[in-house]
């Protein structure tokens, strides 16, 4: 169960992956360099951004499944639970299409708003990796993989930090006003990427334990068999 709940965490992250390069290829008229991905769902071939977020919220249930078993001390479901909610974010911005970065404050719609709640959520799910990191990271199970979750927490709260950073400082700098000098996007898809590092290396680790397990409890079962017909025991 944990295993293949692994292997579907990396099949629907590449999903994401994959969709996330097509539609920049399908939607070549806007420039990557101050564009969010979430533009991408606005008009012709939006669908495959729907898609791709939904296939990100896919990865984040299937994650979480392949890592349940470390979860079960209180800030082990809050972090769940935090996880939760930020992937429910994901969910509201695949179902609720964004406006475009450049619409004033007054003339945003509701499906703009109900996204860019969705994103605020995403902090929340933000905040849950980090605690759900820290259970991986204590957890007697995961001691062997502790090098591996390291890595993959310094490399999500570096892409958050230089997202985050960036885009505040960005918006500053043009009092708000979004176009082709602001260039909010390379740190937008920084930050969405480095969580899918996270989350590919997590799930990388989560099917190699579940595969030691299986193979110690088919070592053990092999042992067992062989002492009830062995005469001399």
């Amino acid at each position: 169960m944990l295993m293949s709940a692994g292997r579907l965490s990396l099949l629907f992250n590449g999903l994401f992956v994959g969709l996330l390069a097509v539609v920049h290829f399908l939607k070549s008229d806007l420039d990557p360099s101050w564009h969010f991905i979430s533009e991408y769902a606005i008009g012709k071939h939006g669908w495959v951004m729907h898609a791709a977020f939904l296939s990100l919220a896919a990865c984040n249930v299937a994650t979480l499944v392949a890592i349940r078993t470390c979860l079960r001390t209180v800030w082990g479901r809050v972090g769940a639970c935090l996880f939760v909610i930020g992937t429910i974010g994901l969910v509201l911005s695949a179902i609720f299409v964004t406006d475009p970065i450049n619409t004033p404050p007054e003339s945003q719609t509701t499906s703009g708003n109900l996204h860019n709640l969705g994103g605020t959520l995403g902090l929340l799910g933000f905040l849950g990796t980090l605690i759900l990191s820290a259970r991986l990271l204590r957890s007697e199970a995961w001691r062997a993989s502790r090098t591996a979750v390291w890595t993959a927490t310094g490399i999500v709260v570096l892409g958050f930090l230089v997202a985050f950073i960036s885009i505040m400082v960005i918006v500053t700098e043009h009092q708000g006003v979004f176009g082709p000098d602001a260039r909010v996007g390379w740190p937008n898809r920084i930050g969405i990427l480095s969580g899918c590092v996270w989350l590919a290396i997590i799930a990388i680790q989560a099917i190699r334990l579940a595969r030691q397990d299986v193979a110690r409890a088919s070592s053990s079962e092999s042992h067992a068999g062989i002492s009830q017909h062995d005469p001399s025991s």
